[in-house]
C-alpha cells in the first residue's frame, strides 16, 4: 500500500482525541491501530546526538567549507545509518529519532551569530546545494515492493525564517522586506523543499516583521511548494506565544492560531502533554479549533511516518559489519582533511615528515577537541598534537598549552584555595599555606566569553550549577555553560565571579567554596601568578626548528544559542599568545580553529602559514596533520567573507543586505579574506571561457565550460567557481553572486574540462511591483576562478527579456510593504495571522515606489493606515522625499488598537506620467495599503446632454 494510502486508511479510524494527541511532539501509541509512539525530533546536524557516541563530523560551517556536496551526500547516510542502527536497537536509543532536526540552512549573514557554526554558508547557493545532498544521505530510499521507496530518516530544515542573532529574539521583531525575503533568506528553505528531499520544517523562536515565526504566514510559501511538508516546533516555542513573546495572552487563543498558521507539531514541556493538549481542548470548546484544521495536521504527520515505512512490516536487521565504525572514521577523517583551509602561505607549508626538526605544538587547542551541543558523543578523541606526533615521522614533537597558571590565595588568611582528591569529588575547599598542585589552576581565557580553570592536581575544570564549586569536569560542555568564569578586582583583591550562579564565590564555614554571594558576602582573594604562559611559549618555541599554533574559540563560550559574540577577533590573551609565538620563531604555522571567521589581519600579515577549520570531530587531527604534513593538498575554500574587523559588520540586527551593502554579494568593503578564497600546495591554469550560447532568455539554460590544468607537481582539488553579476542593472543588484561550482580533483601536469550549468532563470531579482521574479535584460559578466575575489577568465551574456514595465499605483492598491527603498521605518504585523505594514520610526520617513505610473494624473489617494499622533500628515511626493513636488497630504487617523486600520482619503493634484513616488510618514504613523485614483473620464457631449 502507498504510504498516502496507508496514512488515510489510519486517520479515517483515529477519533478526535487521539488525532489531537497525534499533535504534541511525543505522539502517544494506539495499540487498537498497531500505531506505535513517535517522537518529532533528534539532532543530527554534524553527527547524531544520541545517549551513545556516534561519528561526529565537522562542524556544519567546516562542512559547507568542503564546497562539496557528493561529500555531504555521503556523510548524512553515515548519520542516517546510525540512526536507524540506534533505533533498531533493544531498548531504542531514547535520545534520537527518525524525525531529524537537521540541517541548518539559515544563511550566514553575520559571523557574530552565536549559532553561525551550525549553518553552511552566506552564500544561498551553496547553502542549497549542500543541504540537498546531505538530506538526500539523511534520508535515504529503501525499496519496498509495490509501496515505493522508505525513507531512512525525515530531514527537517531549520530555523525559519532569517534568524541570525540571539539577543533579544525572543520580543525584538527584525525587518525583511520582499526583496530580501525571496532573493535571500527564503531560498534556501524554499530550494530545498522543492527539490523533495526534506519533510518537515521548523520555525525559529524569532520574530520577523512584527510576528513570531511559528506563526508566520511565509509558511504557506512553503507549503505551496510541497503540500505534505510537516511543520515541527522549536523546543518550548508554542509556549513563548504566550510566556516570551507574549503575543497571545494565553495558550487556547495562540495554539489555534499556529495551526492555522501551518504548524503541525507542538513540542513543549518535553514528555509532558497536558498543558499542549489542554489548550486545543479549550480552544476547540472555545470554537477556536476545528476537526478540520486538526485531521489536515494529523494527516502530515503521518504520511511523513508512513513514508519512513513505520506502518509496514520493518525490513530485516542489517547484518553485523565489523567494518563499519572503520568506514565511518575514515569518511570523518576525509571531511576534515576537504574542509581545512589554507588562508596564506609563504613556502613553509607543507611540512615534510622527518625532515622538519624538532616541531613545536602550542595553544590551549592543540590537545583537545572541543564539543558543541549539536554533534554527538565522541567515541574517541584525535587532537592536533596526536595526529601530528603521529605523522611527523622522525621529528622531534614537543607541546606547551602556552596559558597561565595561577594559584588562588584568601586575603583574609593567606589559605590557597585547593582542589581536594576523588573522595571529595574534586570540591574546591580553604587549604593550607604550601603551594601544591591542588592549589595551581591552568587559566583558559576566552576572551568575552570569560575563563575557565583546569585543576593541575586532577586535569579537570571548575564548575558549579549552584552547589560548592568543585573541579569533576572534563570539558567545558552542556546545555548550560557552567564552567567559565571572571576575576573582578575589589579595591587591591578580587572576587571569583561565577557566570552560571550569577554570583560570587564565597568560603563557608566547613571551608568549602558557594557561588551566588553578593559583593559584600564574597572571599576576597589574591592571584598568584604561578608561570606565564606566554614565557612557555616563547621558549618552546624559539627552542624548535618549526612551530604549529592552535588558537581560536570555543563552543558554548564564545557565542553559542542564546548568546552572540560581541567580536569576531581572537580572543586577546591567544592574540598575544601568537603574537609572542611568531617573535619566537618566524616559522609559524597558525592554525585557527572556530565555528565563525575571525577578524585576524595582523595574523594575516605576520603568520607564514595560516589555516582555518571548524572544529572537526574526532578525527580532526588526523586530517590537521594531513593537510600540514602534505598528505592532501587542501582545497577547503572560505564559505563567509572573512571580515577586517567588527566595523565593518554594521548592526546583527539589520537583515537589509541589499541597503545596508552586507556579505559579500553586496559589500563594497575589502574583506580580509574574501568568499571562496583558500589556496593549494599547487597552482591552476584557466584556459578560455566557453559559452554554448552568447545570448538567452528566461527558461534558458547555458552550459560554460573552461579547461582547468594542474600546473603543479602536486594532486589537488580545485573548486571552480562560477560567478555573474548585471552589468547595466536597473536597481541594486548583487556585486557578484554564485550560481554555479564544482570540486574537481587534477592530478598534477592533469587538464580537466568542467562544465558549469547557468540558468537564466536564477539571475532574476523579486520585483516588488509584480510580485514575481524578473529577470532583467541587458548584458551579464560571467566569471569564473578560484573565488570570489580570484577571477581568472570572463566573458559576457546577454539576456533577451521584457524591459521592466512601470509599477501601476492609480486605480489599485499597493502593499505598503512592496517599497524599492525607504528611511526610518520599519516593518509590523498588519493583523495576528496575516499582512504586513510599515510603520514611521520617525518624522521624516519615507517610502519609495520606482517607475510609478501615475496616468493622466492623479485625483486622489485611498490609504488603509494606523497609528499616528494627532495633527500628523502624511506627504505624497514626486523624485524626492524632501523637496519633491508635493501632490497633496494626507491627515493620519488616530487610531488606539495595534489592528485598528482606517480607510483614508485625500484629494491630490500634479502631473501624470511615470515618476519616483515617494510617501513621507510622520512618527508612529502605519500605512498598509494605498491607491492613487485617477480623475472621473470626461463626460462625453451625448452624456452631458442626457
Amino acid at each position: 500500500m502507498k504510504p498516502e494510502a496507508r496514512a488515510e486508511s489510519i486517520l479515517r479510524r483515529l477519533t478526535f482525541d487521539e488525532k489531537v494527541a497525534m499533535l504534541y511532539g511525543y505522539m502517544p501509541r494506539v495499540d487498537r491501530l498497531g500505531v506505535g509512539a513517535f517522537n518529532t525530533g533528534g539532532e543530527a546536524v554534524h553527527g547524531v546526538v544520541a545517549s551513545v557516541p556516534g561519528t561526529v563530523f565537522p562542524q556544519a560551517v567546516g562542512l559547507g567549507a568542503t564546497w562539496h556536496p557528493e561529500l555531504l551526500e555521503e556523510v548524512g547516510a553515515v548519520i542516517g545509518t546510525e540512526v536507524d542502527l540506534l533505533l533498531r536497537a533493544d531498548p531504542p536509543d531514547p535520545m534520537t529519532g527518525r524525525n531529524l532536526w537537521a540541517p541548518v540552512v539559515n544563511l550566514l549573514r553575520d559571523p557574530r551569530w552565536g549559532r553561525n557554526e551550525e549553518g553552511y554558508s552566506e552564500d544561498p547557493l551553496l547553502t542549497v546545494r549542500l543541504a540537498v545532498g546531505f538530506c538526500r544521505g539523511l534520508r535515504g530510499e529503501h525499496d519496498r515492493a509495490g509501496a515505493g521507496p522508505r525513507w531512512r530518516t525525515a530531514p527537517t530544515l531549520k530555523h525559519f525564517l532569517a534568524y541570525n542573532h540571539e539577543v533579544d529574539k525572543f520580543t525584538e521583531s527584525v525587518d525583511v522586506r520582499p526583496r530580501v525575503l525571496h532573493e535571500y533568506d527564503l531560498r534556501p528553505f524554499l530550494d530545498v523543499v522543492r527539490e523533495g528531499v526534506v519533510a518537515a520544517v521548523m520555525p525559529s523562536f524569532s520574530l520577523v516583521n512584527g510576528r513570531p515565526n511559528h506563526l508566520s504566514e511565509h509558511l504557506r510559501i512553503l507549503r505551496e511548494a510541497d503540500p505534505d511538508l510537516v511543520v515541527v516546533a522549536d523546543g518550548f516555542a508554542p509556549s513563548d506565544l504566550v510566556e516570551k513573546t507574549r503575543y497571545y495572552d494565553d495558550r487556547a487563543h495562540a495554539y489555534p492560531a499556529a495551526i492555522r498558521a501551518g504548524l503541525d507539531s507542538f513540542t513543549d514541556h518535553f514528555g509532558d502533554p497536558t498543558i499542549t493538549l489542554d489548550a486545543l481542548h479549550q480552544a476547540v470548546t472555545l470554537g477556536l479549533l476545528c476537526e478540520e484544521d486538526v485531521t489536515a495536521a494529523a494527516r502530515r504527520l503521518l504520511r511523513m511516518r508512513a513514508r519512513l515505512g513505520e506502518f509496514d512490516e520493518p525490513p530485516p536487521a542489517p547484518d553485523p559489519d565489523p567494518g563499519r565504525a572503520d568506514r565511518h572514521a575514515a569518511l570523518a577523517r576525509q571531511a576534515v582533511r576537504e574542509s581545512v583551509v589554507l588562508l596564506r602561505n609563504d613556502g613553509l607549508l607543507p611540512l615534510r615528515p622527518g625532515a622538519a626538526g624538532e616541531i613545536a605544538v602550542v595553544g590551549p587547542l592543540a590537545d583537545r577537541l572541543c564539543r558543541d551541543w549539536y554533534g554527538g558523543q565522541l567515541p574517541y578523541r584525535v587532537t592536533p598534537l596526536d595526529g601530528i606526533r603521529e605523522q611527523a615521522g622522525g621529528s622531534r614533537v614537543t607541546f606547551e598549552a602556552g596559558v597561565d597558571r595561577i594559584a588562588l590565595r584568601l586575603r583574609a588568611d593567606g589559605r590557597y584555595l585547593t582542589v581536594g582528591d576523588e573522595s571529595t569529588d574534586g570540591e574546591l575547599r580553604a587549604g593550607g599555606s604550601e603551594l601544591t598542585d591542588a592549589a595551581c589552576f591552568d587559566v583558559f581565557d576566552w576572551g568575552e566569553g570569560g575563563i575557565c580553570l583546569r585543576s593541575v592536581s586532577n586535569g579537570l575544570f571548575l564548575w558549579s550549577k549552584g552547589a560548592p564549586l568543585r573541579c569533576n569536569r572534563i570539558e567545558p560542555h552542556g546545555w548550560d555553560v557552567r564552567e567559565t568564569f571572571r576575576l573582578h578586582r575589589r579595591q587591591d583583591a578580587r572576587l571569583l565571579w561565577h557566570d552560571y550562579t550569577e554570583g560570587y564565590a564565597a568560603v563557608q564555614d566547613d571551608g568549602r567554596l558557594l557561588p551566588g554571594a553578593d559583593p559584600d558576602r564574597a572571599s576576597p582573594i589574591e592571584v598568584e601568578l604561578v608561570r606565564r604562559g606566554t614565557d612557555a611559549a616563547a621558549a618552546t618555541a624559539a627552542g624548535a626548528d618549526t612551530v604549529v599554533l592552535c588558537v581560536g574559540t570555543y563552543p558554548h563560550i564564545n557565542g553559542r544559542e542564546m548568546l552572540d559574540r560581541q567580536d569576531v577577533g581572537l580572543p586577546p590573551a591567544l592574540a598575544e599568545l601568537a603574537r609572542t609565538v611568531i617573535d619566537a620563531n618566524p616559522d609559524t604555522v597558525v592554525a585557527l580553529i572556530s565555528g565563525h571567521p575571525l577578524a585576524v589581519p595582523e595574523l594575516a600579515g605576520r603568520a607564514r602559514a595560516l589555516l582555518w577549520s571548524a572544529h572537526g570531530g574526532q578525527e580532526f587531527g588526523n586530517g590537521l596533520a594531513d593537510v600540514i604534513f602534505g598528505a592532501c593538498s587542501p582545497a577547503g575554500r572560505l564559505p563567509q567573507s572573512w571580515p577586517r574587523s567588527v566595523g565593518d559588520l554594521g548592526d546583527i540586527t539589520d537583515y537589509d543586505i541589499i541597503k545596508s551593502r552586507l556579505t559579500y554579494l553586496y559589500s563594497d568593503r575589502q574583506p580580509l579574506y574574501p568568499f571562496g578564497h583558500g589556496l593549494s600546495y599547487s597552482s591552476f591554469d584557466y584556459g578560455a571561457l566557453r559559452l554554448d550560447a552568447t545570448a538567452a532568455a528566461p527558461g534558458d539554460r547555458v552550459t560554460v565550460s573552461v579547461d582547468v590544468t594542474n600546473v603543479g607537481d602536486v594532486d589537488a582539488d580545485e573548486v571552480v567557481q562560477l560567478y555573474l553579476r548585471a552589468l547595466k542593472p536597473p536597481l541594486p543588484l548583487p556585486r557578484h553572486q554564485l550560481h554555479a561550482f564544482r570540486r574537481v580533483h587534477l592530478p598534477a601536469a592533469a587538464c580537466r574540462a568542467v562544465e558549469l550549468t547557468l540558468a537564466v532563470d536564477d539571475l532574476g531579482y523579486w520585483d516588488v511591483g509584480s510580485g514575481r521574479h524578473r529577470v532583467a535584460p541587458g548584458p551579464y559578466e560571467v566569471m569564473v576562478g578560484g573565488s570570489s575575489a580570484a577571477i581568472a577568465r570572463r566573458a559576457v551574456l546577454t539576456v533577451t527579456a521584457p524591459p521592466p514595465v512601470p509599477r501601476d499605483v492609480t486605480g489599485t492598491s499597493v502593499r505598503a510593504v512592496d517599497f524599492d527603498d525607504y528611511q526610518n521605518v520599519r516593518i509590523v504585523d498588519e493583523a495576528r495571522l496575516t499582512g504586513e505594514a510599515v510603520e514611521a520610526r520617525s518624522d521624516g520617513a519615507w517610502l519609495l515606489y520606482r517607475d510609478a505610473d501615475l496616468g493622466r494624473g492623479p485625483d486622489r489617494i485611498v490609504a488603509r493606515m494606523g497609528g499616528g499622533a494627532p495633527g500628523g500628515q502624511l506627504q505624497v511626493r514626486l523624485g524626492d522625499p524632501a523637496g519633491g513636488h508635493l501632490l497633496g497630504v494626507l491627515d493620519v487617523p488616530t487610531c488606539d488598537g495595534r489592528y485598528e486600520w482606517r480607510t483614508v482619503e485625500a484629494p491630490l493634484a500634479g502631473p501624470g506620467g511615470r515618476h519616483d513616488l515617494y510617501l513621507v510618514l510622520p512618527a508612529g504613523a502605519r500605512l498598509a495599503s494605498f491607491a492613487l485614483c485617477p480623475p472621473p473620464e470626461p463626460l462625453s457631449p451625448e452624456a452631458r446632454d442626457r
